[in-house]
């Protein structure tokens, strides 16, 4: 009996070593994002698209943590600064290390931009963002999103072309259930970033900012270099 005990203990410990060393992560390691994000509007009309592509990195590149593409229709009502969006995101996540396994997810999104401007040169954002999501292998989810985003020129006292500026915002993830499915939960607090960079406008319509994110959550925190593009026509 104590053999066959020892047998058993030892084929479960084979099948969850495995598991969890491929869930583990070096939390000091630098991992990098690599961003373009666009806009378009449609004439003079208040409708237009929006959207981005990230590829996310668990190191600086090659060890692929997440596939982001995302984009949606935009509407602004008249006679507001206030940018309505109603879109669809695909994400493939991919395990740290040497596998290739990857967990994909379908999003759908409704978001709220909200700018204003603070003295003459506080360029204020508010983004709130409600996400339905299919994971897989996980009961249907709800998550909502708060991002507030600063920009601040040093050169000149608006973000148009030359002006080179201090970026920053932080956003709060909360989710909406706790129940993901097969007895697993999760905390509604999801996850806090942290961000800071230094901006430059290439012209009217592009800009491109290099900077650093710290995103925190309950079980881990992990640093991030993020260069990204900004780009409106």
């Amino acid at each position: 009996m104590n053999k066959l005990l020892i047998v058993l203990m030892c084929l479960y410990f084979a099948q969850i070593i495995p598991h969890q060393a491929k869930a583990q992560f070096d939390e000091d390691q630098l991992g990098a994002w690599y961003m373009y994000f666009w806009s378009a509007s449609v004439n003079e009309s208040p409708w237009g698209f929006q959207g981005d592509i990230q590829v996310r990195n668990w190191n600086i590149a090659g060890d692929l943590e997440q596939l982001l593409l995302r984009g949606g229709v935009t509407y602004t009502p008249k006679a507001t600064k206030l940018k309505l969006t109603f879109g669809y995101a695909f994400i493939a996540t991919g395990e740290p290390g040497d596998g290739d396994a990857t967990v994909q997810e379908s999003r759908i999104y409704q978001e709220a931009l909200l700018p204003q401007t603070v003295g003459k040169r506080g360029f204020l954002t508010h983004r709130f963002r409600f996400e339905q999501r299919w994971v897989d292998d996980q009961d249907f989810r709800t998550r909502f999103r708060y991002n507030i985003f600063v920009n601040i020129p040093f050169n000149q006292p608006n973000l148009k072309k030359g002006a080179i500026y201090l970026a920053l915002y932080n956003e709060l993830f909360v989710n909406a259930q706790k129940d993901i499915g097969n007895g697993r939960t999760v905390e509604y607090f999801d996850r806090n970033r942290t961000y800071g960079a230094i901006g430059h406008s290439l012209s009217d319509k592009l800009r491109m900012q290099l900077g650093y994110m710290q995103q925190t959550t309950n079980a881990w925190s992990k640093g991030q270099l993020q260069l990204s593009l900004h780009h409106s026509w």
